[in-house]
């Protein structure tokens, strides 16, 4: 290291930010994730005996992934190389590469190269990683917030330890709340500043978890209140708390596993007739800006297959809700999703429609086509009646009821039935209707 790298680590060391300098040094030092870091785990023992194999850290954002690989770095004996895959390239991973089988061959010392956001490495970029992990060249410390079963080029995986990391504890974010305002250190204790129980509480909780976005209204909090005249201290009040955080931190990506699980939630709760799950589901993703579009869709799609005939008002209003709600646009349009939802999720159930088209197409697949029946077919194209076509058909209308009993299914198939109507809702009706006829 020369004289100006030596600068620039210190200057970034007082200038980064409060979350950056907060990071621990030591496992002792790092709060939450005990049912992997505990001192009885497997994590816990592979770093502190220096035997780390490669890993991948995955969990939400500010639940300290990139913590746990700087304490690996002070707590190994190898050299220890960081990039982020959103800016480094093939070249930056041949450079390490090489200077990894130098200090292997020249020193015996191993490298572990620590890759953030993985998952945004392409798979020719993962893929040149592989031969120097498996070879042992380099130990991979990966780090995502997507699911790496998806996200990383599953020879990776295969000779990598998946480590799920989860939201950090309320009490968790409290400690490190506490440990920022008063650390003098590495927190902000040298301004002098002291914070509120309950703008503590606050944050701790409106924080979702997420110890970066705490952190970082703490930090906003004291260098942007003033001193107060009367102790010359900088108070943060339950006040200056909210200003600072705004809004709630919610772990919501369009891309990512949170949406498809927010989603699925989302849908399982209306086909459950839960009502006030479904909303809250609703709301979570109108608060993380979810495509309105998007979630009318999903109405939609719920309310022809898991509502159905049990209430086919149902379908009428979502379509009607998806036309309003794209005519009209937000905030309005939280209003109208939220009576089609609840409209949804509270309406009998039936999916004996959607079960009736799976089974017929299952017969179409698998089962030679038969002619539709002569007395069905076209009669009205030229030459169509001279062939027989339409001969023998009885029209509904002329008879009582405006019923008349005849094949519609082709030939062997007349006893085939594929819609069995339940005795939910207005389906029942339906049932009743059909057997009557049928008698």
């Amino acid at each position: 290291m020369d004289l100006f790298d030596y600068m620039r680590e210190n200057t970034m060391k007082k200038e980064s930010p409060l979350a950056s300098r907060l990071r621990p040094s030591t496992l002792e030092e790092v709060v939450g994730q005990q049912h992997i870091i505990g001192r009885d785990k497997l994590l816990y023992r592979a770093i502190k005996a220096d035997k780390l194999g490669s890993v991948i850290f995955y969990g939400p954002p500010g639940t300290g992934k990139t913590t746990l690989a700087r304490v690996i770095a002070n707590s190994t004996s190898g050299d220890f190389r960081q990039i982020n895959a959103t800016v480094a390239g093939k070249k930056d991973m041949e450079e390490i590469v090489k200077e990894a089988k130098d200090s292997l061959g020249m020193y015996g010392k191993k490298t572990i190269l620590f890759v953030d956001e993985i998952h945004r490495f392409n798979k020719g970029q993962q893929d040149y990683l592989l031969p120097f992990v498996e070879d042992g060249t380099l130990t991979l410390i990966g780090a995502t917030t997507e699911n790496p079963y998806f996200e990383v080029n599953g020879a990776l995986l295969s000779r990598s330890r998946v480590f799920e990391l989860n939201p950090l504890e309320k009490e968790d974010i409290r400690k490190l709340i506490h440990r920022a305002v008063y650390d003098r250190d590495k927190g902000m204790g040298s301004y002098n500043a002291v914070i509120d129980e309950d703008a503590e509480e606050f944050l701790a909780d409106v924080s979702n978890g997420d110890a970066r976005a705490a952190l970082n209204a703490v930090e906003l909090g004291v260098m942007t209140t003033d001193r107060d005249p009367s102790d010359g201290k900088i108070h943060i009040s339950l006040q200056v708390a909210e200003e600072c955080i705004q809004k709630r931190v919610v772990r919501y990506d369009k891309t990512g596993d949170n949406h498809y699980d927010t989603i699925s939630a989302f849908i399982k709760s209306m086909r459950g007739s839960d009502p006030d799950a479904a909303v809250y589901y609703l709301a979570r993703m109108l608060y993380a800006g979810e495509d309105i579009k998007f979630i009318a869709r999903r109405i939609m799609i719920c309310s022809a297959e898991d509502v159905g005939n049990a209430d086919p008002q149902a379908l009428v209003v979502a379509v009607a809700a998806a036309q309003a709600a794209e005519r009209i646009g937000l905030p309005e349009a939280q209003i109208i999703l939220a009576e089609a939802v609840t409209y949804v999720a509270s309406a009998p159930k039936s999916n004996a429609a959607c079960m009736a088209v799976f089974e017929a197409l299952d017969t179409v697949r698998n089962q030679k086509t038969m002619p539709v029946p002569v007395h069905l077919q076209d009669s009205h194209y030229k030459g169509a009646a001279k062939l027989g076509h339409g001969q023998g058909y009885l029209y509904a209308h002329d008879y009582p009821g405006n019923y008349v009993k005849q094949q519609y299914l082709p030939d062997g198939m007349e006893d085939k039935s594929f819609y069995h109507p339940t005795e939910n809702g207005y389906e029942r009706k339906i049932k009743e209707h059909l057997k009557e006829l049928k008698k």
